[in-house]
């Protein structure tokens, strides 16, 4: 019996004993499994993003000036064309008859004139011997006075019929391209009707909508980068040509106004990434996006450090400001050149063990070469950027197009 009771009693020990050596491996976790990257610094621009559409400045449509049957097409859809090219030629009997009935009237007056002038010399010479009375060389020379009035308006006249004859032949107002043809040989036309229109893709207007909060740091004269999808690998640049001074119902946007030279790959209608530089700092601290983790404390990194001769992750707050290609800039709480949790930073905890991976390589460079989107800022599209305003939704922050 007594020997039962030991047996019981070291088994209960042992027992015991190993739940405590359990217990003491639960309460050492193995060190986190992290990489690191470092805080750099480097040139860094936050900018304003959206979605535009292109406009084409010059686009005439070119109708008859003279009524009469087209006898030739000469330029077609999709044709380019010269200033003064010839496109159409419109048969103008009826015009040229009028105007030589318009150069033979003016002829008829002037000869008249001329008779009228040399009777009033006459007339005039005779009064001045006291051969005719004066109020009959007032009418004379009234009559004189009347028929240079009808010769200058028989002669008006008879330039515009002339004028309108060569409007016959319907020509290009501008270097363009034939958009549309509208007339076809054997079409009878009046003076109005469209015969072409044209377009002229040299200069293009780009229509930028922004959210009206972003209006405050919006202002002539800043940069714009712009990116086509018909031309991925350009960047065309100019900058903010006027501010309209409404706001756009229905999408509740500003539009922004960016005239730009086109050089053959824009097409007016097309659509166009936008991006507007507010503003560039040339030594600007930037750590990856997911470096910086939300705690209690608010928005922390993890600065990896020796202790105890361990690497720990001691946390660190920090104030962050503009994000995008996947960095974000910070404010306050870093010096520059500490080393940072990446990847794993969320699961981290203030004195945290770690054990690294792979160091990554910083970015700081490629974060430096493209434009940046402060936090908050929502992404203006065309027709919905008063939309994304109202959500509240963050921008992705997509870098820009180089």
């Amino acid at each position: 019996m007594m020997r039962n009771t030991l047996l019981t009693c070291l088994a209960l020990i042992l027992l015991t004993a190993c739940g405590q050596k359990a217990e003491e491996k639960k309460a050492v976790p193995p060190p986190s499994l992290i990489t690191v990257t470092q805080a750099t610094k480097g040139n860094f621009e936050v900018v304003l993003e959206t979605l535009g559409n292109l406009e084409v400045l010059a686009d005439p449509k070119v109708g008859a000036e003279v009524a009469g049957r087209v006898t030739q097409v000469l330029a077609r859809s999709g044709k380019v064309v010269k200033a003064g090219e010839l496109l159409a030629v419109i048969d103008a009997g009826d015009v040229a008859l009028q105007n030589k009935a318009d150069e033979a009237e003016a002829r008829r007056i002037e000869a008249l004139a001329k008779q009228q002038e040399k009777l009033a010399e006459r007339q005039q010479s005779l009064m001045d011997k006291g051969f005719l009375s004066k109020n009959a060389g007032e009418d004379v020379a009234a009559q004189r006075a009347a028929l240079a009035a009808q010769y200058e308006a028989a002669r008006a006249r008879a330039d515009n019929s002339r004028r309108s004859a060569g409007k016959a032949q319907v020509r290009s107002p501008i270097d363009a391209v034939v958009e549309v043809q509208i007339v076809s040989p054997g079409d009878y036309v009046k003076v109005g009707d469209p015969l072409f229109n044209l377009v002229s893709p040299k200069k293009l207007r780009a229509h930028l909508p922004f959210a009206e909060s972003f209006g405050p740091r919006l202002q002539q004269g800043q940069e714009v980068r712009l990116v086509s999808p018909l031309a991925p690998d350009k960047v065309f640049t100019s900058r903010i040509k006027d501010i309209r001074p409404g706001i756009v119902e229905g999408s509740r946007t500003l539009d922004v106004l960016v005239d730009l030279e086109n050089d053959g790959s824009l097409r007016g209608g097309g659509t166009l990434n936008a991006a507007v530089v507010v503003s560039a700092r040339a030594e600007a601290l930037t750590v990856p996006e997911q470096s910086v983790v939300l705690r209690p404390a608010g928005k922390v990194v993890y600065v990896i450090a020796d202790a105890d001769g361990q690497k720990k992750a001691l946390q660190k707050p920090v104030k962050v400001g503009a994000k995008r290609g996947g960095r974000i800039e910070i404010l306050e709480g870093l010096a520059g050149g500490e080393t940072i949790a990446l990847d794993g930073a969320g699961f981290l905890t203030n004195g945290a063990a770690v054990a690294i991976k792979e160091a990554a390589k910083p970015s700081g460079a490629k974060a430096a070469a493209e434009p940046t989107v402060p936090e908050g800022t929502q992404r203006a599209g065309a027709g919905g950027a008063a939309a994304a305003g109202a959500s509240g939704t963050k921008d992705a922050a997509k870098p820009e197009a180089k």
